[in-house]
Formats: structure tokens, sequence, C-alpha cells
């Protein structure tokens, strides 16, 4: 019996937990905002440093994290970076200043770094082309599912105990996973993957990626997807409390409502394009199309968002949500057709470019809100953005022939 015979979809339930755990930690922060900036007496623009400072050492780890894993055990990188990002979490409930604060979300950072190479290394090495759209789809719903129901647990445990305690409880409390991950995954890996002579890495090299403008497309692209998820993902709760008058249970409800519908979005796509991608001609073409699909309905509707009235506004929250998981549905599954060998440098260098947009979009953010006391300027911004991120996949990314040039990138 050939290893590939072995069932991948287990090591998938182990892994996506951790997924959960990773973004419950890197969006706790925007839950405890209101709480926090009141008890700290913090303005909007330190505000927008804490949730950027996050996105300095995360998007500045990138390239390192993704030679790691392509270099070493992706196991064993992916469970240093689950130490690192949980004792940081753990340690923002213990800081009583700006200073640690900033210092421990830089420790976030670099630690959940390593996740999406790790992620598209154990993609390439466990699942087929025509699963890989349900694969993902399942890890990034996680994405937002962690957030979903750690802003409502947040709410409950906030409203109770303080901010303080949920990060005591989701950063320390992690730890538990670890063991598991570490008993278990290296067999499973082993089992699902190819053969070890055939997981030598021939695919291209850092200047042959760097030249290839398919592959800039894919970095400017998720850049601006992620301009505009990382706004609503640390704001969003300070604009439902301070626009809309949400109490903090109300907020984590809707908020949490949001991103299960955005998960949703994520699993029907991914599922459908699994089911186009078995018999299309050209699967990297079909998978950039739900990527623009994605940002033009996300950037349509993200200036109606902070409309005045709130029927206005919930349906174009509803319907940007949904762009989101169309997106997200086939991003990294895009990348990994045309990467092939090399998904973990290709990825690395790809989340650091694009997550400079966490970068610059929370902060930014801040400070316009600060300057104008209205979201509308920033909503409009982020639109923009995301219909400029449409273009740059349909006018820049140049999609092999065949079924999409696996692991060469295109010129």
């Amino acid at each position: 019996m050939s290893r590939r015979a072995a069932s991948p979809w287990p090591l998938l339930a182990l892994l996506s937990f951790s997924v959960l755990i990773n973004y419950l930690d890197r969006s706790n922060l925007s839950a405890a905002a209101p709480l926090l900036a009141k008890e700290l007496n913090l303005p909007d623009s330190r505000l927008g440093l804490l949730f950027s400072a996050f996105f300095w050492t995360y998007a500045l780890c990138q390239i390192l994290a993704g030679w790691l894993v392509d270099r070493f055990s992706v196991v064993h990188v992916y469970a240093a970076g689950f130490l690192l990002w949980s004792l940081a979490t753990g340690a923002i409930g213990l800081s009583h200043g700006f200073a640690l604060l900033f210092f421990f979300r830089l420790m976030l950072g670099a630690g959940e770094s390593v996740a999406f190479p790790a992620y598209s290394k154990i993609m390439i090495r466990a699942f087929r082309e025509e699963q890989r759209g349900l694969a993902n789809s399942i890890l990034d719903a996680c994405t937002k599912i962690g957030p979903a129901a750690g802003i409502y647990l947040a709410a409950w445990l906030m409203s109770e105990y303080g901010w303080r305690s949920f990060f005591l409880i989701t950063g320390f409390g992690a730890l538990l996973w670890l063991p598991f991950w570490i008993m278990y995954a290296p067999p499973r890996l082993e089992a699902s993957g190819p053969p070890p002579a055939a997981s030598i890495d021939t695919g291209p090299g850092w200047r042959e990626l760097l030249a290839s403008r398919t592959v800039w497309a894919t970095f400017i692209g998720l850049f601006c997807h992620n301009y505009n998820w990382y706004l609503l993902l640390t704001w969003l709760p300070t604009i439902l409390v301070r626009e809309r008058r949400f109490t903090m249970l109300d907020m984590g409800a809707w908020n949490g409502m949001l991103l299960a519908l955005t998960a949703l979005a994520t699993l029907v796509s991914g599922w459908y394009s699994d089911r186009l991608a078995a018999r299309s001609p050209s699967v990297a073409r079909l998978r950039r199309a739900f990527l623009i699909a994605g940002l033009l309905v996300t950037g349509l509707a993200t200036p109606f968002t902070v409309a005045p009235s709130p029927w206005i506004s919930a349906v174009s929250l509803a319907a940007a949500f949904t762009g989101i998981g169309i997106y997200v549905s086939n991003c990294w599954a895009f990348t990994q057709t045309l990467a092939g060998h090399a998904a973990g440098r290709w990825t690395g260098m790809q989340n650091a470019f694009a997550n400079l947009g966490g970068v610059i979009a929370p902060a930014l953010t801040g400070l316009l809100v600060e300057k104008t006391g209205r979201f509308s300027l920033a909503m409009m911004a982020s639109a923009a953005v995301l219909l400029t991120g449409a273009a740059v996949y349909a006018f820049l990314a140049k999609i092999p022939s065949g079924d999409g040039g696996r692991g060469r990138a295109a010129p």
C-alpha cells in the first residue's frame, strides 16, 4: 500500500484545532479593546499601534518561516511557533502598560508567522490537487470560527472577570494542544504524504519566484484582501460598540454571526471549486475566478458597512463578509497549485508582503478616525484597495497553459 493511501483528514482535524487557537489569539485584543483602552487611557492612535504591532513581526518573519518549513521538519517548526505565540498571549494578560502590551504583541506575531507556510507545506505533502480547495477552506473557516467563538466568549468572560482573564485562559490553556501535535502529527504526515524520494525540493528558487509577475500578483492581491480583513478584524468590535451602541454581549453575538457567515461561504466555495477543479482544463484559472469574485463583492459592499441606516449597514456587512469567504476559499489553493515544492518559500514571501496590510490598515484607520471622528473615509479607502486587488489578479497574474503549471511560477 502506498503512503498516499492513508487518509490525511485526521491530520487536518488536529491542525484545524490549532488554527482556531491561532486566530482566537490574534483577534482577542480587538474584543478587549473597548475595556482595555478605557482602563489604560489609550487614544485611538495608540490603540491602532497595538493592533498593528502583531503584523510588524508577523510580516517580517514570514520569509524566515517559509525557509524553515522547507528545510526542516514542518511539524517541529510549527510546534515551536505555537509555543511562542501561546506564551505571548498569556503574558498579555499579565501586562499593565503600553510598552509591555506592545512587546508581547510583537512576540505573538513572530510566533504565528510559521502558520501559513506550514499549512501550505502540509497541504502539498498530504492532499491531492482536487482536495485542496475544501482542505484549505476548512482551515480558513477555522480562522473565522476562532474569532467568532472567541469574541463571544471574550464578551462574557470580560463582563464577568475583566479583560485579562481571557488572555490568560486562551494563552496558557492552549498549551494543552501541543503534546497531541508532537505525538500524532509526524507519523500521520508521513503516512499521508509522498515517499521521501518524492519530496526532494525541485521547485523554483528565490530569484525565479521574485522575477515572476504572477508571484507578485499573488503578493499584491492578498495584500489588498488583508488590508480590508484586518481593518474589520481589529476595528469592527469598536465600530459596533461606539457607532451602533451595542453592548459587549451584543457586539460579540453580531461579530460572531458575521464570521460564521464567512466560514460558511468559505466551505461552500471551497467544496464547489473542488468539484469544478476535478473537470477543469485549468485549475489555476478557475481558482483565480473565485479570488476576483470575492474581492469584487467585498469591495462594492464595504463603503456601505458604516451607512447611517442600520439595515443598509447590516446587509452590507453580510455581503462583505460573504465576499471574504469566497476569496479565501481559493487564495492559498491558487498559490499551492502554482508553487508545488516551493510552497513554503512562496507562501512565506506572499504572507510577508500581504501582511503589510495588517501593519498599515489598523494604524491608518486609527489616525483617520481620530482626525475625522468617523469611519466612513477609512471604509472608502479599504474599498478602493479591494477593487485594486481584483484588477491585479485579472490583469497581472499570468496563468500557465494546461492545469496551472504546478511547481513553476509563470513569468
